[in-house]
């Protein structure tokens, strides 16, 4: 889950990049898997939509975004879920813990 501590203020400015991004003239299912999808299938959809985000002129400010709230599903900047959890690390297991 994103962690809402790190998203930037409510700004507009702060969000205007997104509305320069090539995956909006896209299906937005592509950059999100359906529950159970594997395999081939998987890495098909993975690939046609970095490959949109390859052409997209606000591909770095997406990947900073997605980065920065530690962004867990869909495809950001040109990089996939297991792509950002490496270049992330863990999470913090503490973090979410009550007293």
């Amino acid at each position: 889950m994103a962690m809402i501590s790190r998203l930037p203020g409510p700004l507009h400015q702060r969000w205007d990049w997104q509305l320069q991004g090539a995956c909006r003239r896209s299906d937005a299912r592509l950059f999100f898997h359906p529950s159970g999808e594997r395999g081939r299938a998987h890495d098909a959809r993975e690939e046609a939509a970095k490959r949109i985000c390859g052409d997209c002129p606000v591909r770095a400010e997406c990947l900073a975004h997605a980065l920065s709230v530690r962004e867990p599903y869909g495809v950001w900047g040109g990089m996939g879920e297991d792509e950002r959890r490496a270049v992330m690390g863990p999470a913090r297991r503490g973090a979410c813990r009550t007293a």
